[in-house]
C-alpha cells in the first residue's frame, strides 16, 4: 500500500496541481479585487451605485424585519433580483478578466518553433530499395 501511494504521488502529478492549486488560490483576491474595486465602480459611476443589491420586484406588503443592508427579509411578496443580477455580472467580468490574462499568457508564451521535420518513413524505405536495386 505505501508502495503504491508513493506511485501515486510520484507519478500521478500531485505536485503540480498542488502548485497549480496553491497559485489559483493567491491570484484569485487580485481578479476579485480588479473586478469589485475597479470594474464595479466603474458600473456605479454609470448607474449611481458598485451594485444591484437593493433592486427588487414588489408584490406585497412589508413586514418591517430588515437585513444588515437595510433591505426587507421577507416582504410578503418581494423577489431581490438585484443580488442575482449583481452576481451575474460579477461572475461574466471575472470570466473575462480570466480570458484575457488566459490570451496575454498564450501570446507571450509561444510555442517553440517545430523542428523541421527530416524525410518520412516511405521517403527512407523508397531511398534504401532504390540503393539496393542500383548495387
Amino acid at each position: 500500500m505505501i508502495k503504491e501511494f508513493k506511485d501515486f504521488i510520484s507519478k500521478g502529478g500531485v505536485f503540480e496541481a498542488a502548485v497549480g492549486l496553491i497559485m489559483a488560490l493567491a491570484f484569485a483576491p487580485i481578479v476579485n479585487s480588479l473586478v469589485n474595486d475597479v470594474l464595479m465602480q466603474i458600473i456605479a459611476a454609470v448607474f449611481g451605485q458598485p451594485n444591484f443589491d437593493n433592486v427588487s420586484i414588489h408584490w406585497g406588503e412589508a413586514l418591517g424585519t430588515v437585513d444588515d443592508k437595510g433591505r426587507a427579509l421577507y416582504d410578503g411578496g418581494n423577489i431581490f433580483i438585484g443580488s442575482f443580477i449583481t452576481a451575474i455580472i460579477t461572475f461574466v467580468m471575472i470570466a473575462f478578466v480570466v480570458f484575457l490574462m488566459v490570451k496575454a499568457y498564450n501570446k507571450a508564451t509561444k510555442p517553440a518553433p517545430a523542428e523541421e521535420a527530416g524525410p518520412s518513413e516511405v521517403d527512407l524505405l523508397t531511398e534504401i530499395r532504390d540503393s539496393l536495386r542500383r548495387g
